[in-house]
């Protein structure tokens, strides 16, 4: 625990890129798989039935799989994947190829869940009303915008949050592939202090759940608010 406390920054500056690819990807999960459950959902087969594909195949990959992809093969395939022109920096956090590779992993495989998550939420809203938007002449955008979707999200905050929660401690997998996040730095720790191995692993555990317990917080803050009486 001695080592954790003595280089405290090195913690706080993993555990911050931890964070910064939760966020990031929890952003883009929510918008493309709203996007993805719109077509599922659609009047388009052609979408729908795109969409329900792309959902099963990359839902059934291992995460590890598309993080090689896109480490190693996908800026075979077309250059601009290598993500190299990204380099950001803001303060001590650098956001080059290797996070960015790591955010959009974690996002094609996350927004597939979300997807489903949203798709439960969307059965659960009765019919009648969709049919009902409709016939005082909503398209199916304007349905979706404005009836079906802001029901279908307060049906779906728990598994939300349950999908989210396995965002968070899939970041953990970008440390194979050069994000030094908090798995990669407690790798590191115990590498160099293996005498104190218990003691940093049971400090970067109450990390995770600390940051785990704050991402239940709000999911439950959520769910009180939006609940239907």
């Amino acid at each position: 625990m001695n080592v954790v406390l003595d280089n405290f920054d090195l913690v706080a500056k993993a555990f911050g890129y931890t964070i910064a690819l939760f966020l990031v990807s929890a952003v883009l999960s929510l918008v493309l798989g709203t996007i993805l459950v719109a077509f599922r959902v659609g009047p388009i087969s052609v979408l729908s039935k795109a969409a329900a594909v792309y959902v099963t195949v990359v839902r059934n990959t291992p995460l590890v799989i598309i993080f090689l992809f896109f480490q190693l093969g996908a800026g075979k395939v077309f250059d601009a994947l290598r993500f190299s022109w990204v380099d950001i920096h803001i303060g001590q956090f650098d956001f080059t190829s290797f996070f960015t590779a790591g955010v959009v992993s974690l996002t094609l495989y996350t927004s597939c869940f979300v997807c489903e998550a949203l798709r439960s939420g969307v059965n659960a809203v009765p019919l009648g009303q969709a049919e009902a938007a409709r016939a005082i002449g909503l398209p199916f955008a304007g349905v979706m915008r404005q009836v079906v979707l802001p029901q279908a999200v307060r049906a779906s905050v728990p598994p939300l949050a349950s999908t989210f929660i396995a965002l968070l401690k899939n970041t953990s997998v970008a440390g194979v592939f050069g994000v030094i996040e908090a798995a990669a730095q407690m790798k590191s720790f115990t590498n160099d202090y293996a005498s104190e191995r218990w003691g940093i692993f049971l400090a970067f555990a109450i990390g995770y759940i600390i940051l785990v317990e704050i991402v239940s917080l709000v999911a439950t803050v959520l769910e009180r608010r939006w609940r239907i009486a």
